[in-house]
């Protein structure tokens, strides 16, 4: 059984950083696509950025694309999201969530497509 363990949230004043760790467990393929989402009150969950563990390709939704950055440690199993130049709208309950051996190697920012999620870590930006 897949399960997948964030930890990183936390309190944190605009402009500060925060790095979110996605600890795996349970699974045997090397062809994953792991993604990170986030959910604030009263909005849908929205994708930011994947990695597949195959190959290591990576792409980033637009509101964080240059501030946030994904990464993997395949021996360690877990998948890192760096976020820098945190802003106030930044804060939300971040997940991160895991999809097998994907079609065509192809991953998405797409919750629906995401077949194993985490409990979540909250993150909160205030001055």
């Amino acid at each position: 059984q897949v399960q997948l363990v964030e930890s990183g949230g936390g309190s944190v004043q605009p402009g500060g950083s925060l790095r979110l760790s996605c600890a795996a467990s349970g699974y045997t393929s090397s062809s994953n696509c792991i993604a990170w989402f986030r959910q604030a009150p009263g909005k849908e969950r929205e994708g930011l950025a994947y990695i597949y563990t195959g190959g290591g390709n990576t792409d980033y939704a637009a509101s964080v694309k240059g501030r946030f950055t994904i990464s993997g440690d395949n021996a360690k199993s877990t998948v890192y999201l760096q976020m820098n130049s945190l802003k106030p709208e930044d804060t939300a309950m971040y997940y991160c969530a895991l999809v097998s051996e994907p079609v065509r190697a192809v991953c998405s920012l797409d919750p629906d497509y995401y077949e194993t999620w985490g409990q979540g870590t909250q993150v909160t930006v205030s001055s």
